[in-house]
């Protein structure tokens, strides 16, 4: 069915900053909720008296993969106990959900499409013979329970990623039955295709919807695909690319993501995205790459990986965003009755513990360890690149052990090399990716085509180094809004602010916000309001250390800098929002001398400029 399929972590494992972005991870907010939120802690999947529905099978889906690609036995144990009751809290006829029998018709059958998801996860990661016929009986159930009570709510508008368990098992267990559970969901859920033929939705509304929830967006992207698989052999990607040229189109912003807070907002750089909404489309790429091999999809994988992703959490992971804004100047709780964002609350751009609402708190998770697992994916007939990072994978093909490490520092440079080790000649094809960012790439010193896949196949003996080198160009882009944001490479640019950090802690829900499981305000403490000199890129200089800190994505550690000429001008603050800089400035005529500013990886900034006027 799919193309690709994944390693294990047992085979493919992060390096070089990628290791330390997960050991970040680990070390923060992820690697710790179920000690200190209710909503994991005292979970009805375990027995509690708390949340039973998402929270625990959202955060499972980055906390299982975490902790076995860092081979963490403190954290594959806890895993393993969340697993074990949710296992053995199975009902006689497959009912695997929390609830009384009672419960049973009114219970969002998404949390199962979840859990079951998460299940498959954990057996690929641990092997847990247990776990494909629990999976089996699951959806066994679920056959029989939607006949009588058919999916609503977010099960109804989420109807395919029942799909990824369902295939996934299918995959061990070829019965036919599992296909005919598929197309009922298929028949009975959220039809986006339709939706999109008279699509309703290009200019923002202050309305909550099921149609244009942006997290609802970000999955919706693999259904077509998915689904297409029930018709034939190959996955069709082609409504995938019509729907999101659509959002791109009315909705895109400069960091290759379209907006929503909670809802489709739009191009204003001051309306929010969504963290759910990131992470959910960085898997949904992740998905569309492994059923097509299109190298489009892993191009855009990578922009919000390197961009969106880090950009809204805080460098050591201990905080978390609920909504980002690509020109986000301060982040403070706004005014009750004056908040920017269409349906999200005052305090949405708040770092912290559970800004807004807690999904995102638990869903936040998968956005870093499903990337690693994705870097590198086995192929009929060998191996195939998707992302470009750091990693080391350890495999077995026609018999013979074979090695093949990324070493490299990409995003932040363009040399990367793989290095591939036999411990006896073995013949396969190592598929590479040309980033299709790059204005230029050369593989062992000879040209290749940006945007394109590159296979040598060949007989691999001892130790093999082949050699990507990448060349990227610093551009700006005009935007809808008529600002310009500044790419060079798979990075966006944004303008580095100085920071003050304000503590708030305080007892909400049951949950003590102390440090470090406290929220943050974010107030400016240097100049932001600058147009450009000139968007051609001249007199535009680099800087690159090609050193990475402790903390990768740190304003104080951004590997590359650019010095970019700027005026100083008149922006102003939107109208009745406290901190929040203009949609558009007030004037764009300088008001003060040529100078220069440092712009930085959007993905190193807290608060930022990203989208900037050209000085009249």
């Amino acid at each position: 069915m799919f193309k690709l399929r994944p390693f294990t972590p047992a085979e493919l494992k992060p390096a070089g900053w990628l290791r330390r972005e997960l050991e970040i991870q680990a070390d923060g907010l992820s690697g710790n909720l179920d000690k200190i939120w209710p909503d994991v802690r005292d979970s009805r999947w375990i027995g509690g008296d708390r949340e039973g529905w998402e929270r625990v099978p959202y955060w499972l889906d980055g906390f299982i993969p975490l902790a076995y690609l860092l081979d963490d036995r403190d954290k594959i144990a806890r895993a393993k106990r969340y697993i074990d009751a949710i296992v053995s809290g199975q009902k006689e006829d497959g009912w695997l959900c929390p609830c009384t029998d009672e419960e049973r018709a009114g219970y969002d059958m998404w949390a199962l499409y979840l859990i079951d998801k998460v299940l498959m996860l954990y057996y690929d990661c641990s092997g847990d013979e247990r776990i494909p016929d629990v999976v089996r009986r699951s959806l066994k159930n679920l056959a029989g329970h939607i006949e009588a009570h058919p999916i609503f709510g977010w099960a109804h508008s989420r109807w395919f990623e029942c799909l990824i368990p369902i295939f996934r098992l299918y995959e061990t267990e070829p019965e036919e039955w599992l296909l005919d559970l598929a197309r009922t969901l298929r028949k009975q859920g959220m039809h986006y295709e339709e939706i999109y033929a008279d699509w309703k939705y290009k200019i923002p509304e202050r309305k909550w919807q099921w149609e244009s929830h942006v997290v609802n967006q970000g999955m919706a992207l693999k259904e077509g695909a998915l689904a297409s698989l029930l018709d034939g052999d190959e996955a069709d990607d082609f409504f995938s690319e019509y729907m999101l040229s659509q959002l791109f189109e009315y909705h895109g912003t400069a960091v290759g993501h379209f907006s929503g807070d909670e809802c489709l907002a739009g191009h204003s750089p001051i309306q929010g995205t969504e963290l759910c909404g990131v992470t959910e489309t960085m898997y949904s790429y992740e998905v569309l790459f492994a059923l097509t091999g299109n190298p489009i999809w892993s191009d855009r994988l990578e922009k919000l990986a390197f961009n969106a992703l880090p950009a809204t959490l805080t460098p050591d992971m201990w905080g978390h965003q609920y909504d980002q804004m690509t020109n986000q100047v301060a982040c403070v709780k706004l005014d009750p009755g004056h908040v920017v964002f269409l349906t999200n609350s005052a305090e949405s751009h708040l770092y912290g513990l559970e800004p807004n609402y807690g999904c995102c708190t638990a869903n936040f998770n998968q956005g870093w360890p499903k990337f690693a697992l994705s870097l590198l994916m086995r192929t009929q007939d060998g191996i195939a690149v998707n992302a470009v990072a750091p990693c080391r994978l350890e495999t077995e093909i026609g018999g013979a052990a074979v090695t093949v490490e990324c070493d490299t520092i990409y995003p932040f440079g363009g040399e990367v090399n793989y290095i591939v080790e036999t411990a006896s000649p073995a013949e396969f094809a190592l598929t590479l990716r040309i980033p299709g960012t790059c204005s230029a790439a050369f593989v062992d010193g000879e040209p290749a085509e940006p945007g394109s896949l590159l296979t040598l196949k060949r007989v691999w003996e001892g130790k093999s180094v082949v050699t990507l080198s990448l060349r990227v160009e610093t551009k700006f882009v005009r935007r809808p809004t008529g600002l310009y944001s500044l790419e060079r490479g798979p990075l966006v640019y944004a303008l580095k602010i100085g920071e003050e950090w304000t503590k708030l802690e305080y007892e909400r829900n049951g949950v003590e916000r102390i440090f470090p499981y406290c929220d943050w305000e974010v107030r400016p403490t240097t100049e932001w309001q600058f147009a450009l000199a000139s968007v051609d890129g001249e007199g535009v200089g680099v800087r690159e250390t090609g050193e990475i800190g402790d903390l990768p994505f740190a304003p104080e550690n951004a590997p590359v800098v650019l010095d970019v000429p700027v005026y100083r001008i008149n922006w102003g603050y939107e109208n009745e929002y406290r901190m929040i800089a203009r949609e558009k400035p007030l004037s764009a005529l300088p008001i003060g001398p040529l100078t220069t500013a440092q712009f930085i990886p959007y993905g190193c900034t807290n608060i930022r400029i990203t989208e900037v006027p050209k000085a009249e």
